[in-house]
């Protein structure tokens, strides 16, 4: 493969897409322990219930950041193309450097997609290191906190996600047994009664299937329990306003994504319609910029962005104080490791319209085992840690045993 890092940089021989130290005329030297320069940027993927991108910022402090990027393939050669735009500058500057990074990959897509989750890894992993060089949690750093921990909702995964009681035993068991009061299951599963996949139409049997997995699980639940349900872009204007109109009658905590998320006019207009369901999305928008209209035109009820999707921890809090002048809650999706759930938890924690952050792994037995700390989710709730950066220690052998095949450990602090 070629050498990433000794691609040429064409915008920075012609135009001011550069907020490097150097070119911003920053001389004056940080004093005491703040006087850290970043030396380099790895990433890992690991195998877990989805390719988790692992991302680490060392520096010559001997003081190690982790963070996370969105899953999936690209993102990590795209780290490795930008670790010569940050190393040698101060992993203190945050913001700054995300500016940086997102002007220097403009000509390569730094308004969404990839280049913006890459991005986000590296901005969690400097929060991280900033905290840790500061010696204060990841927390502080966005201003303190609004509570000691935060909810934690988990999708649900039945064993037959088409069968409306096979939903409900579920919803039953996670509320028993594992003691969440917050849950997510998916709608957007087959029902016997398609005629069409790619039309996104849905039939009134269709409809009425999901109202009955709707009616199952709120029923076997009662009050003990919110519960959301997920469409995953999947359906017309139409549908989606019949579908929210046939669930309205029941407790239904939130309606996600029940269009393409690319025309934000027909979002507001599925949304507004809908009588009493809210509608939650964000999880396939980038950037403040991105959910700007969303919030502006109230096209949603719930904002739902992915931190390490959306452009890392500084623009979710952007997107929330946003979100927060029209009174809308902030539902943070989240499939990550606990690297970037815990990134999600210390967000959520900093901000008043917190709501709660997502848990996708608690089928996956060795989530947990991914770093040193024990217990991170407790009855449905995540403690914030009182310790510096995102308070976790990667436990490097569990993540050599998970890697993605091929694939090839980063360096130890």
């Amino acid at each position: 493969m070629a050498n990433l890092r000794k691609l040429r940089d064409p915008n920075a021989e012609y135009t001011m897409r550069d907020l490097s130290a150097e070119t911003m005329g920053l001389s004056a030297e940080p004093t005491g322990p703040r006087d850290v320069k970043i030396t380099d940027v790895q990433t890992t993927i690991v195998d877990g219930n989805y390719p988790w991108i692992l991302v680490r910022v060392y520096t010559d402090a001997g003081i190690v950041g982790t963070g996370e990027s969105y899953w999936g393939g690209g993102d990590a050669e795209i780290i490795d193309r930008m670790a010569p735009f940050i190393i040698g500058e101060s992993p203190l500057d945050i913001d700054r450097l995300y500016e940086h990074l997102v002007q220097k990959m403009s000509g390569e897509g730094s308004v969404s997609g990839k280049v913006i989750s890459a991005i986000s890894g590296i901005e969690i992993a400097l929060h991280d290191v900033a905290g840790k060089i500061l010696d204060v949690p990841a927390y502080q750093l966005l201003g303190g906190k609004y509570r000691d921990e935060v909810r934690i909702y988990c999708d649900c995964h039945a064993g037959d996600e088409s069968e409306p009681e096979s939903n409900a035993r579920e919803a039953e068991r996670v509320v028993d047994e594992l003691g969440y009061d917050a849950l997510k299951f998916d709608l957007d599963v087959p029902s016997g009664h398609e005629k069409d996949r790619a039309n996104r139409h849905l039939r009134g049997a269709e409809i009425q299937h999901k109202v009955d997995i709707v009616e199952a699980v709120t029923d076997v639940v009662g009050d003990r329990a919110d519960v959301a349900f997920d469409c995953h872009w999947s359906f017309t204007a139409g549908s989606a306003k019949r579908l929210a109109a046939a669930i309205a009658d029941y407790d239904v905590w939130w309606l996600e994504d029940p269009i393409p998320p690319e025309n934000h006019d027909v979002q507001r207009e599925v949304t507004q319609s809908a009588p009493t369901t809210p509608i939650t999305v964000g999880e396939n928008v980038y950037r403040k910029h991105g959910q700007r209209q969303l919030i502006e035109e109230q096209a949603i009820d719930i904002i739902a962005p992915d931190l390490p999707r959306v452009g890392g921890m500084r623009e979710t809090r952007k997107i929330a104080d946003m979100a927060d002048m029209y009174y809308i809650p902030v539902a943070m999706h989240n499939v990550s490791s606990p690297i970037g759930t815990m990134a999600s938890a210390q967000v959520a924690a900093a901000i008043p319209n917190s709501l709660a952050v997502e848990y996708h792994s608690y089928q996956l037995g060795w989530w947990e085992e991914l770093v040193e700390e024990d217990d991170l989710i407790q009855q449905g709730r995540m403690a914030v840690p009182e310790k510096p950066g995102l308070g976790l220690t990667l436990d490097l052998d569990a993540v050599e045993e998970h890697m993605v095949a091929g694939e090839t450990l980063f360096d130890e602090a």
